[in-house]
C-alpha cells in the first residue's frame, strides 16, 4: 500500500494518523484563532489606527504575490521538464514497477510541477495568514493590556501560535499527501515542494526585510535623534510603514522562513531515509520522521496552550515554561517510538539531539540579547561614551555569539558521527537529517515566541499613538521587551535549522549523485560519496571561494536596498515635520507616501535576487562541473552561517541597548547616551531584520537548486556545447541582476520617492 514494499499494517495506521494530526494542527489553529477574534478590539481610537496597519499590510502582501507569480509558474515548468533528463531514479523504478521510463518520467514531472507549486502556495498560506492573524491579535493585546500583564501575555503568545500549527499542519499535510502517492519515491517530488516553500520564503524574506527596516531606520533617524519624539509617536509620518513592516518582515517573512526549513528538513530526511532503505531494505528509515513531526505537532499544541495560565509571572519566564514541557513531552515520545518501533537508540539520541541543539541555541541567543545579562549591558555601558564605542561593542558581541553558536552546531553534527560511527557515511548523514529533524520538532512553540514579538511591538506602538493609561503602556512596553529576545532566540534557531538543513541537503546531494553514477555503471566504491570532494583539487577549491563569497555579495545588496529606500524615507519625514501645525498636533502626517515608499522599494529587489540566488549554482554546475559545485555548496553554507548569527545577533543587542536606556538607564529618552543607542540600533536594523534572516532561505535554495540539477549535470560533459550557452547566458543573467540591484535601475535618478 501506498506504493511502499513490505509495509506492515501498524505503519500504514501510523501514516493515516499522521494525517490525522496534521488536521488536528491546523483545527487547533482555527481554535486559537476564534478565541483571537471574540476579544474586543478595545476604543475607537484604538481601531482608527489600527484599521491604517491593516490596510498597509495587506496592500503589500497583495503586491508581493503579483510580483512573484510569473517566475513560479515558469519555474513550475522547469522542474517538470527537470526528470526528463535523467533516467528514473531506482526508487522510481520500484514505485511505478511496470511502466516504461517515459510514463515515469511523465508521472514525476507533473507530481515535482504540482508539488512544487503546493509547496509555494502553503509557504504564501502561512506567511499571508499568519501575518493577518497577527495583525487582528496586535489591538486586541493593547486592549487587554488593561486587565493585567499575564491576560496579554496569554493572548499575543497564543494569536502567535496560529502562524506555528499553520507551518506545523500545512507543512506535515503536504508532505504526507505527497508519501501517500508516491511512496517510496516521494523525494524525487518532495523535491519541488521544499523548493516551492522556501522559494516563497527567500521573497518574503527579502521583500519583508527591506520593507519593515527602510521604515524602521528613517523613522528612528529622524524622529528619535533629529526632532526627539518617542518611539511610535504619532506626528512622526514613518510610524504606521514602521508597524506594518514589523508585520511583512517578522511575521509573513520569519513564518515563511520557517515553514521551509520544517520542508527541507524532511525533505533531506527522506532522502537519506531511501538511500538507507535501498542497501537495508528496512521502511521504517523513511517512516520515522513523519512519526517525529507528528509527536511534535501535539507537544506543541500541550506546551502553547499552557503559556500564560495560572498565576501571572515574568513574560519570559511563562514562555520558557511552555517550551520545556513540549520537549520533555516530544523526548518521551521519542524514546517510546525508539523502543517499540525503531527498535535501537540510534534514531532516539540523534533527535533528541536536534532539541538539545535548539535548546543550546535559545540559551546561547539569550545570553547575549537579553537585557539581563552582561552583554547588553555592556553595549548600554558604551553609549555614555558616544555611538562608535556602543557600536564597537555590539561587534564584539557578534562576532563572540557566532564563535559559540557554530561549536554548538558542530558539536551536534560531531553527536550524529559519533551515534552512528561504524555504521557508514550514509547513515552518518541520516543522524545529521534527523538532528534537523528534532530541532524543529517544536516549530508551534519557537513561531509562537517569534510572532509574540511583533504582536507585542505592534500592541505597544498602538498603546503609544492612544495615549492609554500609565499602567497598560507599562504592560505593553514589557512584553515588547520581552518579544525582542524572543525575536532573536527564533533568529538564532532558524539559523541554526538553516545550516543543519544545509548540511543535510548537502548530503542528499551527494548521495542522489552517486545513485546516478552507479546507474551508469560506476563501482559503489568510486562514486562521490565513497570517494568525497577533495578540498585539495583546484578546482574545487575555487567553488568553495565562490560559494563563500556568495553570501557577502547577497547581503550587499539587501543593505544597499535598505540604505537606499531609508535615505529617501529620512527625507519624507523631515519634509512632513516641517508641515505646519503637525508638532502641534492641529494637524496629522500624510503616512500613505512613508508606506509606499516602502513598498515600491521591497518589490524592485524580489525578482533581481531571486534571479541571482538560483542561477549560481547551475553555472557553477554546468561550467565547473559536480565537484566544483560541491565545494561552493561548502562554502556557502559555513559562510552563511557565521554571517547571519554576527548580523542576528550584533543587531538583537544593540536594540536592546537601546531598550533598556529608554527604561531609565543613563538619562533614559532623549539624553545623549539614549541618541547613541538609537544610532546602534539603526546600524543592526538592517542586519537582524533583512539580511541576517534572508540568508536562511538563501543557502537552502542554492542548496535545493544543486540537489535538482545534480542528476542533469553529471550527464552533462562540461564542454558540451549547450551547457557552455546556458551557463554564459546565465552568468550574463547574474551580472545584470547584480548590476541593477546595485544601481537602483539602470538609469541613474535623484534619491527621492520617484526611485522607489
Amino acid at each position: 500500500m501506498f506504493g511502499i514494499p513490505n509495509i506492515t499494517s501498524f505503519e500504514v495506521s501510523a501514516i493515516w494518523g499522521i494525517l490525522a494530526v496534521a488536521i488536528i494542527a491546523l483545527l487547533y489553529a482555527l481554535l486559537l484563532r476564534n478565541q483571537t477574534m471574540r476579544v474586543s478590539k478595545g476604543s475607537k481610537e484604538l481601531q482608527d489606527v489600527w484599521d491604517g496597519i491593516r490596510v498597509g499590510a495587506n496592500v503589500y502582501l497583495h503586491k508581493q504575490l503579483m510580483s512573484i507569480l510569473p517566475l513560479i509558474v515558469i519555474l513550475a515548468v522547469v522542474l517538470f521538464f527537470s526528470v526528463y533528463f535523467i533516467s528514473p531514479s531506482s526508487a522510481a523504478l520500484i514505485r511505478f514497477k511496470g511502466m516504461t521510463y517515459s510514463e515515469i518520467n511523465l508521472i514525476v514531472g507533473i507530481g515535482r510541477a504540482l508539488a512544487f507549486m503546493m509547496g509555494a502556495f502553503f509557504s504564501l498560506l502561512v506567511g499571508q495568514l499568519g501575518m493577518r492573524v497577527a495583525v487582528q491579535g496586535s489591538v486586541r493585546v493593547a486592549a487587554t493590556s488593561k486587565k493585567g500583564l499575564n491576560y496579554a501575555l496569554k493572548l499575543a503568545y497564543r494569536d502567535g501560535t496560529i502562524t506555528g500549527m499553520l507551518t506545523n499542519g500545512l507543512g506535515l499535510l503536504g508532505c504526507i499527501i505527497i508519501f501517500m502517492i508516491f511512496g517510496i519515491d516521494s523525494p524525487d517530488v518532495l523535491l519541488g515542494f521544499g523548493l516551492g516553500g522556501t522559494l516563497l520564503a527567500l521573497f518574503m524574506r527579502v521583500g519583508g526585510g527591506i520593507y519593515t527596516k527602510a521604515a524602521d531606520v528613517g523613522a528612528d533617524l529622524v524622529g528619535k535623534v533629529e526632532v526627539g519624539v518617542p518611539e511610535d509617536d504619532p506626528r512622526n509620518a514613518a510610524v504606521v510603514a514602521d508597524l506594518v513592516g514589523d508585520n511583512v518582515g517578522d511575521c509573513a517573512g520569519m513564518a515563511a522562513d520557517i515553514f521551509e526549513s520544517y520542508e527541507v528538513t524532511i525533505v533531506a530526511a527522506l532522502i537519506l531515509g531511501v538511500a538507507l532503505f535501498l542497501t537495508t531494505k528496512q521502511i521504517k528509515w523513511v517512516i520515522f520522521p513523519l512519526f517525529v513531526r507528528a509527536i511534535g505537532v501535539i507537544s506543541s499544541i500541550i506546551g502553547t496552550y499552557l503559556v500564560g495560565v495560572g498565576k501571572e509571572r515574568n513574560a519570559m519566564s511563562s514562555i520558557n515554561i511552555g517550551f520545556y514541557i513540549s520537549a520533555v513531552l516530544s523526548l518521551i515520545g521519542f524514546l517510546i517510538l525508539a523502543i517499540f518501533y525503531m527498535q535501537e537508540w540510534r534514531a532516539f539520541l540523534s533527535v533528541s539531539a536536534g532539541i538539545l541543539l535548539a535548546l543550546a541555541i535559545n540559551e546561547i541567543t539569550k545570553y547575549f540579547t537579553d537585557t539581563r545579562y552582561k552583554p547588553v549591558k555592556d553595549i548600554a555601558s558604551a553609549s555614555r561614551t558616544g555611538a562608535a564605542t556602543l557600536i564597537l561593542r555590539g561587534l564584539v558581541v557578534g562576532y563572540e555569539a557566532t564563535v559559540w553558536q557554530i561549536l554548538a552546531i558542530g558539536g551536534a553534527i560531531l553527536a550524529a558521527i559519533v551515534i552512528y560511527w561504524g555504521q557508514g557515511f550514509t547513515f552518518t548523514l541520516y543522524g545529521v537529517a534527523m538532528t534537523g529533524i528534532g530541532m524543529l520538532t517544536l516549530t508551534g512553540n519557537y513561531l509562537g515566541m517569534d510572532s509574540f514579538g511583533p504582536i507585542s511591538d505592534n500592541a505597544n506602538g498602538l498603546g503609544e499613538m492612544t495615549n492609554m493609561d500609565k499602567q497598560s503602556r507599562q504592560n505593553l512596553a514589557d512584553l515588547d521587551a520581552v518579544g525582542n529576545t524572543t525575536k532573536a532566540i527564533t533568529k538564532g534557531v532558524a539559523i541554526g535549522s538553516a545550516v543543519i538543513a544545509a548540511v543535510s541537503l548537502f548530503g542528499s546531494f551527494l548521495t542522489s549523485i552517486s545513485l546516478v553514477q552507479q546507474q551508469m555503471g560506476v563501482p559503489p566504491s568510486h562514486t562521490i560519496l565513497s570517494l568525497g570532494i577533495e578540498i585539495s583539487s583546484p578546482i574545487v577549491f575555487v567553488g568553495l571561494l565562490i560559494g563563500g563569497a556568495i553570501p557577502w555579495l547577497f547581503s550587499s545588496l539587501m543593505i544597499n536596498a535598505v540604505a537606499k529606500a531609508a535615505g529617501a524615507m529620512v527625507e519624507e519625514v523631515r519634509r512632513q515635520f516641517k508641515i505646519p501645525g503637525l508638532m502641534e498636533g492641529k494637524v496629522k502626517p500624510d503616512y500613505g507616501k512613508p508606506v509606499s515608499i516602502s513598498t515600491a522599494a521591497a518589490q524592485r529587489e524580489l525578482i533581481t535576487l531571486a534571479t541571482f540566488v538560483i542561477l549560481t549554482p547551475v553555472v557553477l554546475g554546468l561550467i565547473l562541473g559536480e565537484e566544483s559545485l560541491g565545494g561552493f555548496l561548502a562554502g556557502a553554507i559555513l559562510s552563511s552561517q557565521l554571517l547571519a548569527v554576527f548580523m542576528a545577533t550584533s543587531g538583537g543587542a544593540w536594540d536592546n541597548a537601546k531598550k533598556t536606556i529608554e527604561d531609565g538607564l543613563y538619562g533614559g529618552k532623549g539624553s545623549e547616551p539614549h541618541k547613541s543607542s538609537v544610532v546602534g540600533d539603526t546600524v543592526g536594523d538592517p542586519l537582524k531584520d533583512a539580511a541576517g534572516p534572508a540568508l536562511n532561505p538563501m543557502i537552502k535554495v542554492i542548496n535545493l537548486v544543486a540537489l535538482i540539477i545534480a542528476p542533469i549535470i553529471i550527464r552533462v560533459s562540461t564542454t558540451n556545447p549547450i551547457a557552455i550557452v546556458v551557463g554564459i547566458v546565465s552568468i550574463i543573467v547574474i551580472i545584470l541582476s547584480v548590476m541593477y540591484s546595485i544601481r537602483g535601475g539602470f538609469k541613474k535618478k535623484k534619491v527621492s520617492e520617484a526611485n522607489f
